[in-house]
């Protein structure tokens, strides 16, 4: 945290005299246990640093507040409308912030610029509601608002850098709060979430600085004060365990209308050249995010997406792909670059199990299970592109049975190439029949071929069920398990009030690893020697106890682990670069080449929100 000193601004002329005139004052509201921060200043005025206060719950809350006064630094006319505005006069403490943002609910009628009187209601706003878990906006709602004069000089801006920013990142939680480190006092000096937090509503700034999350529909993207901090080879910023929450991320938005002015279109790895500048807001979507009053030029440092190599003649290639809720209504256009990808980017393996493919009128509900349409367009374009002409396997799930989108009832499909790979079908795999493993020749040999695994279990409430397969190649039985775990729905962020966070879905992902880890197990009994991929979409990372779980007793290895720690990721969530699919080999499998295909979790223009993975190895 910069010195207070640095904090300190020319205070504008007319707000100055009009303190000294008396023509901004109102009566000094504080609450009974009001910490020293809470008390009227000096003047006997409340001031923006005393609503603050030095935690993030201000000592107000739900007081009546008069005359509070200030500049204002950013006016917002869509979304939550409102301004900010910030006491070009701080105190010395660097834990009050001196901006807060004021709730108006319609178009904001002040200017940047103005200087103004506000008199309302302290609030503390939850975005995204209590049961999110998330820290809470201090803000001033019900406002009535004086304009005392027009075209002053704004506050000068906190610069944020690598050198401002604490490398820890947040507080251990209060246990006997909850885990929250609500009412714990501020220290920005030490933490990063602390830091950010004392300069919650105030005008901030940040150099040039590297795009690490990819613009998104929203017209929105992230950044990285801090250059070095856990850097992928391709520009992100590389999410390697719980406790390694890249402290310089921020999310970047405009605070001018799309219409008036569009987004700026960036990929990771682009640099956000020159100064942005604007108030320091928290949301819902993301936290801590600098709404840009100016912004800075994309300057695009040209991030290709990547080609794996073909598989050689002994090499037995296999992917695993999300192509997120595909089915029939989908443009032309998507099913031709999901396709090209395939072919181009993934060099045609030979089986691909995919994700999220959904029945064959989409999320229409109206009873539809199968995906025929679906796959059969998807499996055409891929010829249409060059690629071979796959067959495919699957079970259609229960109606409304598998989660995801509602009426989409999504499922995974195994595709392969018959012209290198074979598929040995056993009949009766249904639904909501279980296959199971035999000995089979002395080998390992799975009952139904496709098959679900234990589809009854309690772990696949609302979610995927396991879809087991048997293949040959070159004389040699490969099962594959194509997974879609449980969504991280319903999971606090890493900006939680409770730190650590409370990641409730993993409850669900644990159960259901348990449950695919008992079925190799069940293989390897039969067979040790036995080749087993378990692939897919796991929505959790390399570290989790959902890994752990696939891999107890050792039946497993998370292949993603073989790469160099700046190359494991497969998806880029609010610019954190992260591991959510994967692919996990049995012991046999111990001379393999992996490559996590980076074509989409970067860019901006996204075919799926995911990338590709490819393993491939010789049985």
């Amino acid at each position: 945290m910069p010195a207070a000193s640095s904090r300190t601004t020319a205070v504008s002329a007319v707000v100055t005299a009009a303190l000294a005139a008396g023509l901004l004052t109102g009566a000094a509201t504080t609450s009974a246990s009001a910490s020293p921060s809470a008390s009227p200043s000096a003047d006997g005025q409340v001031r923006i640093h005393d609503i603050q206060g030095t935690t993030r719950i201000s000592p107000l809350t739900g007081r009546q507040v008069s005359g509070v006064a200030g500049i204002v630094t950013g006016v917002r006319t869509y979304g939550s409308k409102g301004f900010w505005f910030q006491d070009p006069e701080p105190d010395a403490d660097p834990a009050t912030s001196e901006g807060i943002f004021v709730y108006t609910g319609s178009a904001p009628t002040v200017s940047v610029g103005d200087a103004v009187t506000v008199s309302g209601t302290v609030a503390e706003y939850v975005p995204g509601g209590l049961s999110s878990g998330n820290q809470s906006l201090t803000q001033i709602s019900k406002p009535t608002v004086t304009v005392v004069s027009s075209g002053n000089a704004l506050p000068a801006p906190v610069t944020v850098s690598e050198r401002s920013v604490p490398s820890r990142y947040t507080p251990e939680g209060d246990p006997a709060a909850g885990g929250s480190i609500d009412a714990l006092p501020l220290v920005p000096s030490r933490y990063a979430l602390d830091y950010y937090e004392s300069l919650e509503g105030m005008n901030i700034r940040i150099g040039t600085s590297r795009v690490v999350g990819a613009t998104d529909p929203y017209g929105e993207l992230w950044v990285t004060v801090k250059p070095h901090e856990n850097a992928s080879r391709r520009g992100g910023t590389v999410y390697g365990s719980y406790t390694a929450q890249n402290t310089g991320r921020l999310q970047i938005q405009s605070l001018a209308p799309a219409a008036e002015q569009p987004f700026p279109s960036a990929d990771v790895g682009d640099v956000l050249s020159g100064t942005t500048e604007g108030p320091l807001d928290f949301n819902q979507y993301g936290g801590y995010t600098l709404t840009a009053r100016t912004l800075g030029t994309v300057t695009d440092k040209g991030l290709a997406r990547e080609t794996t190599r073909k598989q050689r003649g002994g090499e037995l290639a296999v992917a695993t792909y999300n192509v997120e809720n595909l089915d029939p209504g989908d443009p032309q256009e998507k099913f031709d670059a999901l396709a090209a990808a395939v072919v181009d980017n993934l060099a045609s393996p030979d089986i691909v199990a995919l994700e999220e493919i959904q029945d064959n009128n989409g999320a229409k509900d109206d009873g539809t299970v199968a995906a025929d349409r679906t796959v059969e367009k998807f499996t055409a374009a891929i010829v249409a592109a060059g690629g071979p002409a796959y067959e495919w396997r699957s079970i259609d799930p229960e109606d409304k049975k598998d989660g995801g989108e509602p009426g989409g009832n999504i499922r995974q499909v195994f595709l392969f190439n018959p012209a290198r790979v074979s598929f040995t079908d056993r009949a009766g795999g249904d639904a909501t029949t279980a296959t199971d493993v035999v000995r089979e020749r002395g080998r390992a040999a799975l009952t139904l071929s496709p098959g679900r695994i234990d589809p009854a279990n309690a772990a696949w409430k609302n979610s995927r069920k396991p879809l087991a397969g048997e293949f040959g190649f070159r004389g040699r039985t490969v099962f594959v398990v194509a997974n879609h775990f449980a969504s991280k729905g319903g999971d606090e962020s890493i900006v939680s009030q409770h730190q650590p966070p409370t990641r409730s879905s993993e409850v669900q992902r644990h159960a259901q690893a348990e449950v695919v880890n008992t079925f190799v197990k069940k293989l390897l009994n039969v067979q040790k020697n036995a080749d087993v991929l378990v692939v897919g979409d796991i929505n959790d990372f390399e570290f989790s106890g959902t890994t752990k779980a696939l891999t107890a007793g050792g039946v497993l290895y998370p292949a993603v682990k073989s790469l160099p720690r700046p190359e494991r990721y497969s998806y880029v969530y609010q610019g954190n670069t992260q591991v959510l699919d994967q692919i996990l080999t049995s012991p046999s499998i111990d001379g393999f080449h992996y490559d996590s295909v980076h074509i989409n979790a970067e860019f901006a223009d996204q075919n799926s929100d995911h990338d590709p993975q490819v393993l491939r190895f010789r049985p």
